[in-house]
């Protein structure tokens, strides 16, 4: 029989929790070399939360040679592919077993609502590393032409230690893009999770070993950006850094890759996605997608739908109806509450910054057409309602910065032409989409739009089979699909002579 879930419910699962902070490293848990600590607050409700291990160099130092001695032993590396899916598929089933108490460590990290982390985020995870899984008995190598007195073969080998750096709004879904390729690949991975989301991967590297992951293979060191992530970006013996969060972060990772080692980089990074409107589109469609594509996760989205570029001539009408489909259906409630569709931002400091950003834009003349606002101040948490801004030129703030909060920004345009020449005016190329009845102009207009993934019609559909990443300042490489495994990955030739 299905579980009820109320909020109850969920009180009396966060109730039992007992969350786990120190780092996992070499199969086992650890406290932070120096002692050090620093602990959660809680977005929900601003109150401490867990109390997690503060790692630096020293800590990093340990993780890598825990996984440089896994991968050159080959425990993980060698073993049958058969007996690589294997483990692979478990892990997937244990994420998936575990649903409820990840959920409830997600939901307490980033204050997301609870049956989005259960149903979305767990769900996803868990998908992941099955996908991969499930390539690791399905990857041939090659041989090259030659002539008849030789053989060449190409083997695609793993890179050896792989360093990922993970974000915080999306903690287990993008850690299961980053961990399910990186292992299938036969790599070893040190994981330096966001410091406001650690507890989830402290869970998946416990369960990942639980499944039969030899120790070493995968290790997770919490810490600040500063003291953690910056060490292992700048180690000698990682060969590999996988990153996604921001633009200015991921300029740094790629300074310190060529500070150090020369180590190969990947980087998912931020963006402002243009959504654009024509004037014989589906309204409702156009109204509902970007709703959802710029409030969804409290707009803490990297490809969010935040540049809504609209024909003049159906501006007004389809504002009303975002904004209907706001108040309708998309619920800001206390993350616990089962009916909640959006929840708290992730922090105090975060929600500052946006809400600066919308003082900041209404005095360069953006006019709030509804929401934007700081609600739910009593609950101690941090929440701002979905808003939407109108009468904005490309040239304004709210238009060019990545705000990661719920704030949409109309911009009008009369011509193909303009529309065109607004949605690729950005450093950012992640995504975009085209609404038109239209069809050449719907894949006339989505070819020329500067972005990794284009939508038309739609805003946000996706599976593992698509890869995911951006042009320009979005970064480069692809998370999700088969070509995830490529760059974790180096392709070998062992040319073989006869006579």
């Amino acid at each position: 029989m299905a579980t009820e879930y109320t909020r109850a419910y969920w009180e009396n699962v966060l109730s039992e929790l007992r969350p786990e902070g120190r780092h996992f490293i070499d199969g086992a848990l650890r406290q932070a070399t120096s002692g050090a600590t620093f602990t959660r607050i809680r977005p929900m409700d601003g109150k401490p939360g867990a109390v997690l291990s503060r790692g630096n160099a020293a800590d990093i130092d340990t993780a890598v040679a825990a996984a440089r001695a896994a991968f050159e032993s080959g425990v993980w590396r060698k073993k049958e592919p058969l007996e690589k899916k294997k483990v692979m598929l478990r892990w997937a089933e244990l994420i998936r077993s575990h649903g409820e108490e990840l959920a409830m460590l997600e939901t307490l990290d980033v204050g997301k609502p609870i049956l989005a982390s259960l149903n979305v985020d767990v769900r996803l995870c868990a998908d992941g590393i099955q996908y991969y899984g499930e390539m690791i008995d399905k990857m041939y190598d090659e041989i090259a032409p030659t002539g008849p007195n030789a053989r060449a073969l190409v083997r695609k080998v793993p890179l050896g230690v792989i360093g990922a750096i993970t974000p915080w709004n999306y903690p287990m879904i993008i850690e299961g893009w980053k961990l399910g390729p990186a292992i299938a690949a036969g790599n070893s991975v040190v994981l330096k999770p966001a410091e406001q989301s650690s507890l989830s991967a402290i869970r998946l590297a416990q369960l990942a070993f639980e499944a039969g992951l030899p120790a070493g293979v995968l290790n997770v060191v919490t810490g600040l950006g500063e003291e953690a992530g910056a060490p292992l970006a700048l180690h000698m013996d990682v060969d590999m850094i996988a990153f996604t969060g921001s633009t200015e972060v991921g300029k740094l990772i790629m300074g310190y890759a060529a500070q150090s080692n020369v180590k190969r980089v990947a980087l998912e990074l931020g963006g402002k996605s243009p959504l654009v409107v024509f004037e014989d589109a589906d309204l409702d469609a156009a109204a509902a997608a970007a709703a959802w594509g710029c409030f969804y996760n409290s707009g803490e989205t990297c490809h969010a739908s935040t540049r809504l570029i609209v024909h003049r001539s159906v501006q007004d009408e389809l504002i009303r109806k975002i904004e209907d489909v706001t108040r309708n259906d998309i619920a800001l409630k206390h993350p616990l509450e089962p009916s909640a569709q959006i929840g708290a931002l992730i922090e105090e400091e975060h929600m500052r910054k946006v809400l600066d950003m919308i003082a900041a834009g209404e005095k360069e003349g953006a006019r709030r057409a509804f929401g934007a606002e700081r609600v739910m101040s009593e609950t101690g948490g941090y929440y701002i309602s979905p808003g939407v801004f109108v009468d904005l030129t490309n040239d304004m703030s709210l238009a060019r910065q990545e705000i990661f909060g719920p704030v949409l920004a109309a911009i009008p345009f009369d011509t193909e032409d303009e529309a065109l020449r607004i949605a690729n005016d950005t450093i950012y190329g992640l995504a975009g989409a085209v609404f038109t009845r239209d069809m050449n102009r719907a894949h006339r207009f989505s070819e020329e739009i500067h972005a990794g993934t284009v939508w038309i019609n739609t805003y946000d559909m996706s599976s593992f089979a698509t890869p995911f990443g951006g042009f320009k300042q979005s970064g480069f490489g692809r998370d999700r699909s088969v070509h995830a495994i490529d760059k974790y990955c180096d392709y070998k030739t062992i040319w073989q002579q006869f006579g």
